[in-house]
């Protein structure tokens, strides 16, 4: 989908490519990289975090678009790519293909990445009933997780191929969003300059995961008027 293509590998991709056989230590290894990618993504957001167009520019940083992880990629049968990884190694054959699980989805680190920030900020401001009234702090660190899990869940629908609930799902996301925003821009029983400085710095952050999100639901409605029109 555009810059946050779900799919990754095409049907049958995997066919003749032998049992995938892991340890825990190869999936600990996986996972590591992936928490890394995710701070990849959000240091390029924070470089470009004063620039108007920022989303589409992280995105093609991360190279989503150019196909790195849509089905147009197909690493695993560029020949031309695994003679250069082979090269690289100097094992003369291809390291093995990794498998596609939801950490790799555009969709899931953009998410996850922006929440990341507004957490991490959030917890640092409100550990300090001085700063924030402590009511407020666990009603915006509430909804920031409940935000997050909606959203991660439709994420997880939308690479399932279930586009009608990864809409529903990113709806209930948008509404718990929405309620951050709200107790983020009311005025605060205890004012301070630290939770204005916070609010100013997350507030377009919520925009940009509301952009994100209705792309995705706007291209996901795409998918289902094309398939209404197959069937009809």
């Amino acid at each position: 989908m555009s810059n946050f293509d779900s799919e990754s590998f095409p049907e049958n991709e995997w066919d003749g490519c032998g049992d995938l056989v892991w340890n825990e230590f190869d999936w600990e290894r996986y996972l590591r990289e992936q928490d890394d990618m995710l701070h990849r993504y959000l240091g390029c957001y924070e470089r470009l975090k004063d620039n108007p167009e920022r989303i589409d520019e992280v995105a093609h940083l991360m190279g989503w678009d150019t196909g790195q992880w849509s089905s147009e990629s197909a690493e695993a049968g560029s020949p031309s790519k695994d003679a250069a990884a082979a090269e690289q190694t100097g094992s003369g054959q291809a390291p093995p293909i990794e498998p596609y699980t939801l950490h790799k989805n555009p969709v899931f680190i953009a998410t996850k990445a922006i929440y990341l920030s507004l957490k991490h900020s959030w917890q640092c401001l409100a550990s300090d009933s001085a700063r924030v009234d402590q009511s407020l702090a666990l009603s915006i660190q509430r909804s920031l997780y409940r935000g997050e899990e909606h959203a991660i869940l439709g994420v997880q629908a939308l690479d399932l191929g279930d586009y009608a609930m990864a809409v529903s799902l990113f709806k209930r996301a948008l509404e718990e969003l929405n309620r951050t925003l709200a107790l983020a821009s009311a005025p605060a029983p205890v004012a301070s300059r630290s939770f204005s400085a916070w609010r100013d710095d997350s507030i377009p952050r919520m925009f940009d995961l509301r952009e994100i999100w209705l792309r995705v639901m706007s291209e996901c409605r795409e998918e289902l008027g094309r398939h209404m029109d197959e069937d009809g």
